[in-house]
């Protein structure tokens, strides 16, 4: 699904801040509507078709949690995003346990909310069978997650199966953010401070492995996950 056919829902009470973002969205082709409360964010959800919602916490009228239990009951399998001045504990896991995507923390970097939305439309967009490709173009390399092989300019690595699972999941979000959250369950199996870790041991390695190319690089979005940068 292309971006500019993307509609999203933005339920802020703030003017100036909902226009600013709203504006911010619509240069980055996103289709954007705001509501400037949770009441005329759910009517507007019960009235239109959107993909994603990204939404404020504390609002006059209807909150923000209260709204997305809400639209949850309409559908289940709306990607909801959570913008909050707040940064308390029992917030976040409130917004989780309502089914939200992320969380994001007032003032926040705009890209990395881009980012956050192109992943969550990215992951909604992509089956199973894209999980399970085995065979990836990555630049001047040709990466084989069947055979576990990297190769380039005749020069061929083998990859541990860890390696070869994240590079395979790299790959299948290339040039777009990978969420550390998503690949950590996947692999690992768990989401904690050792398994991130080791992660990092791996996305160390598969640098040394790219490196052969300087028109392929994993970038790291801070707190957030990874991007396969590759140059076409």
């Amino acid at each position: 699904m292309a971006v500019e056919n993307i509609k999203l829902l933005l339920v802020e009470d703030d003017p100036s801040f909902g226009t600013v973002l709203k504006d911010y969205l619509q240069i980055n082709d996103f289709d954007v509507t705001h509501a400037i409360d949770g009441e005329e964010g759910l009517y507007l959800f019960e009235n239109e078709k959107f993909n994603v919602v990204i939404s404020d916490v504390m609002m006059p009228r209807m909150d923000g949690f209260t709204m997305a239990r809400e639209m949850k009951n309409i559908d289940s399998d709306i990607p909801i995003i959570f913008l909050t001045a707040k940064n308390m504990r029992e917030d976040v896991l409130k917004g989780y346990r309502l089914g939200a995507d992320d969380y994001i923390t007032k003032p926040f970097d705009s890209e990395v909310l881009l980012y956050k939305i192109r992943a969550i439309i990215q992951r909604n967009g992509i089956n199973e069978e894209k999980f399970n490709q085995d065979e990836f173009k990555i630049g001047n390399f040709e990466f084989n997650a069947k055979l576990r092989s990297l190769n380039v300019n005749g020069h061929e690595y083998k990859l541990s199966p860890k390696e070869n699972e994240l590079l395979r999941m790299l790959c299948v979000f290339e040039n777009d953010l990978m969420p550390r959250e998503i690949a950590l369950n996947r692999i690992w199996n768990e989401d904690n401070y050792f398994t991130s870790r080791s992660m990092d041991v791996y996305i160390a390695k598969l640098r040394k492995y790219l490196k052969d190319d300087p028109s392929v690089e994993i970038t790291n979005i801070h707190g957030e996950g990874f991007r396969l940068v590759s140059e076409e």
